[in-house]
């Protein structure tokens, strides 16, 4: 062959390989890959020439890193920016270099890399998705610029490539009602405060807790332009809102003939019920379309847009009216999906599948195939979102196998591994390690297109989403000692014996299953005895021992996570201690009942000052967030005050839902609420528990607290000082008991009173039995009830007694199979004294084996 011809053919083969890798990744994504990686390690600024960053050919669409190091200089090499970030963050664990967390990371960056081997990974999957539609008011509604570069900083380093990106949701939504005609208070009425804004978006609720105003939607509209632009710099392809078809009621007035199908949610009053547009109105094409165009003409294009039009919602149509529904629905994905390619052809509709294994009553292979049925396969993308619950809580079968793979339209693998912020120990650490790959190997698998997470709330239990974004791009088993192990070096520098041991406690106890919303009784409202939250003595003993590791005092994961743990210790003898209280309420001896609640407060508020010293959990960081967004004081409050609520009271009927273990919110909440409770029992009072709460939410300002100068060594010094409660204060009674009555409850005539109730109990729920304790009179009851997301899922409507002497104190309730109390679940009962107000008992849960 000639040598002129050879050289032709080279520089031929060379454009083959080398042209692919260039289109894969622009110059911008290698900058902006750099830039997450110089934030990260400032340490490589000073020797820039010790860092390559090179382009990779996507591998069948799928993201592709490589990275070795020699001679001092570390080449990574990437097919996206977020390829490049995802291959250092590797290289940095993998060789035990630190780890980087939310407000904390921990990096060892040696004078001189060691030398090591390539090392390839090709994603198993197209896209890494990240965020849920309610991580918008748990976690992000008041977040500024600074901290969202920091989250999406930390997105591209774990691999995620498919965010949410919702803010300015309803900026957009503004622009358009006021082309429509619509005034500013029927504007009002529609939205509510920032941080309940989610459940406004799919239709929950309208018109609760504050208004938006022209200056928030600037902010928003500013602060989204700066995500998106962040995000797609590194490649990544984020989530935009869309169109769901829910309305101001004001429409009417413009539009009298519009059709408005009214929804509600979880027993909300009538004015927070929200307004779907019929999809069989011409208005829904035109709002939709108007939505996109004004969205578009902000952003410019997007690919991937959500719509959640039924999330935990029932369906506005007759149930028995099988033909009614299906049309219907098949009628909403068209107008859904046409009031998005109308204005850009290239659009995907994006919607979560929360609902498809938690109603399963609406949500069956037919209902699912009907909304799916007028979209064009490639144009729209299911969120799997909960495979831990359907595997661990729900036991409903996976939801790719009930509805066969999702009839060919693509998916994304999903799990939910924190409910509402909670700050809780807990998680199936096995399955987020390998349960994916039951959906990878599966027949029924359809166009699995993406593996991801869909937390409520973040910055929490970091072990878990460490896990599940390692696991995504992982198509093998992964050993989980081993892991562990890895995590724990990567993270402290070293994984001492009593650490191992430690995990493995917790392997066994917090971290082997799914606590669905883990809470400690003094959490919920006073008065509440059952505890969603490990408390187990092999759980105390993991806390320990992880607490006394020797070595580790330097690093700032250990001090943080030390925290943590601490406080989850003294949180079990708080439980302890609360519910001894309670019990010596029920037997009248008041000095013990004050003994138990002296022990409660010490423990309380050891705990909030630990936190003090915590990067994320304290109250006072969640207030600055939502402040700093008011521009007068009035402003300012009303944002605060917001921000409150949500982390307490939410709203009816979710109380209590967000668990937080916060500085500041233990010491000026959960402590001082109990204490009024029980003053008020031991005063002979009834206490107005809610006028409490409102007052505390409307309250400015968090009280002052010390830091503890040595953190680690106040930790175990507060663990060797939190016995156990001595014999003599201790609970007698073992059982599950959720609540008690008193004089102060009573009334002349029959009165409605309700205790709150675990989710989790429901399916082994089989009756409640009143105890008379004390007191001159009998109580009567006549009729209970369980209450699940304000729904009656059982009653028991029998003529009861219990005291002297009893007769039928025994209620039995059959929850049906399935049902759910997501929002909120009590045991609701209609008694009164029997001649006389002096009576005394408890209430008591009877649960099949």
């Amino acid at each position: 062959m000639p040598a002129s011809l050879l050289k032709i053919l080279v520089i031929l083969l060379y454009a083959c390989l080398f042209i692919p890798a260039a289109c894969a990744l622009e110059k911008g994504e290698l900058d902006a890959a750099r830039e997450v990686i110089a934030r990260t390690v400032p340490e490589l600024e000073s020797s820039p020439g010790t860092l390559k960053l090179e382009a990779l050919p996507r591998q069948n669409g799928h993201d592709v890193f490589e990275t070795e190091s020699s001679g001092g200089i570390l080449t990574i090499r990437g097919s996206s920016g977020v390829a490049l970030c995802r291959g250092f963050y590797d290289y940095l664990k993998t060789n035990n270099l630190g780890m980087v967390g939310w407000e904390n990371k921990s990096i060892r960056w040696p004078e001189r890399l060691p030398d090591t081997a390539r090392h390839r990974v090709v994603s198993p999957v197209r896209h890494h998705y990240y965020l849920n539609a309610v991580t918008y008011g748990y976690t992000t509604p008041y977040w500024t610029w600074n901290r969202w570069e920091r989250e999406i900083d930390w997105m591209a380093l774990h691999g995620i490539n498919l965010p949410l990106a919702l803010a300015a949701t309803e900026a957009i939504g503004s622009r358009v009602w006021r082309q429509l005609g619509l005034t500013r208070q029927e504007i009002n009425e529609f939205y509510v405060g920032p941080a309940h804004l989610p459940w406004q978006r799919m239709g929950n609720i309208v018109n609760h807790d504050g208004t938006l105003s022209d200056a928030w939607h600037k902010d928003q509209v500013a602060l989204q332009h700066k995500i998106l632009n962040r995000m797609k710099s590194l490649g990544m392809q984020p989530v935009c809102p869309a169109f769901a078809g829910f309305v101001p009621a004001g429409l009417k007035r413009i539009y009298p003939d519009a059709r408005l199908l009214k929804l509600g949610w979880g027993g909300w009053p009538e004015k927070n019920a929200a307004h779907l547009l019929s999809p069989s109105d011409p208005l829904f094409h035109a709002i939709g379309s108007m939505y996109m165009k004004e969205w578009q003409k902000e952003f410019g294009k997007n690919t991937y847009h959500l719509a959640d039009s039924f999330n935990k919602m029932e369906l506005p149509v007759s149930a028995g009216n099988t033909a009614a529904r299906n049309e219907m629905l098949g009628r909403l994905g068209e107008q859904v999906y046409h009031s998005l390619s109308s204005v850009n052809p290239e659009a995907v509709w994006v919607m979560q599948g929360w609902m498809f294994g938690y109603q399963r009553n609406i949500w069956n292979a037919d209902s699912l195939q009907a909304l799916l049925s007028r979209v064009p396969d490639d144009k729209m993308l299911l969120l799997d979102l909960a495979a831990d619950y359907n595997k661990h809580f729900w036991r409903n079968g996976m939801n790719w196998e009930v509805f066969k793979g999702f009839f060919n339209k693509p998916w994304v693998y999903s799990v939910v591994p924190n409910m509402g912020g909670k700050s809780g120990m807990t998680g199936p650490l096995e399955f987020y390690a390998n349960g994916h790959l039951e959906a990878l190997n599966s027949p029924l698998r359809g166009r699995l297109e993406g593996m991801g997470m869909a937390p409520e709330g973040v910055e929490n239990n970091d072990v878990l989403y460490e896990l599940i974004t390692d696991a995504g791009w992982r198509g093998t088993r992964t050993d989980l000692t081993e892991w562990l192990d890895h995590y724990c070096t990567a993270r402290y520098g070293a994984c001492p014996p009593s650490m191992k041991q430690a995990w493995d406690l917790f392997r066994r106890t917090a971290y082997s299953g799914l606590r669905d919303h883990p809470r400690f009784n003094w959490q919920l409202r006073p008065g509440a005895r059952n505890c969603t939250m490990d408390t187990s003595e092999d759980f105390l003993k993991g806390l320990s021992l992880f607490i006394h590791t020797p070595g580790l005092e330097q690093s700032p994961f250990f001090r943080q996570d030390v925290i943590e743990m601490t406080v989850h210790y003294l949180g079990i003898r708080m439980f302890q201690a609360s519910r001894a209280a309670l019990e010596a309420l029920d037997e009248q001896d008041n000095a013990r009942a004050a003994q138990c609640m002296d022990r409660f407060r010490k423990l309380a508020l050891a705990s909030d000052s630990l936190l003090e010293a915590h990067p994320t959990w304290r109250l006072e960081r969640w207030i600055a967030f939502a402040r700093q967004h008011g521009s007068t004081e009035t402003e300012k409050d009303r944002y605060e005050e917001n921000a409150r609520r949500l982390v307490t009271v939410w709203g009816p009927p979710v109380d209590d839902y967000s668990a937080r273990l916060w500085s500041g919110l233990i010491r000026d909440y959960y402590l001082p609420r109990w204490e009024h409770f029980m003053n008020c029992r031991i005063q002979g009072k009834a206490p107005d528990m809610a006028s409490w709460e409102e007052n505390w939410v409307r309250s400015r300002g968090v009280s002052r607290a010390t830091v503890p100068r040595d953190i680690v060594r106040t930790c175990r010094e507060a663990i060797r000082q939190a016995a156990p409660l001595p014999p003599a204060l201790a609970a007698s009674r073992p059982g599950i008991v959720i609540g008690n009555w008193t004089p102060e409850d009573m009334a002349s005539g029959w009165k409605e009173l309700s205790w709150p109730v675990s989710a989790e109990d429901l399916h082994r729920l089989h009756g409640i039995r009143f105890i008379y304790t004390s007191g001159k009179h009998a109580l009567d009851i006549k009729r209970v009830e369980v209450i699940g997301d304000g729904k009656v899922l059982a009653a028991d409507a029998h003529a009861g007694r219990t005291g002297v002497p009893s007769s039928r104190a025994v209620y039995r309730l059959s929850v049906p199979d399935g049902s759910r109390a997501n929002n909120g679940c009590i045991i609701r009962a209609m008694v009164k004294s029997a001649d006389g107000l002096d009576s005394r008992g408890k209430v008591e849960l009877i649960l099949r084996n």
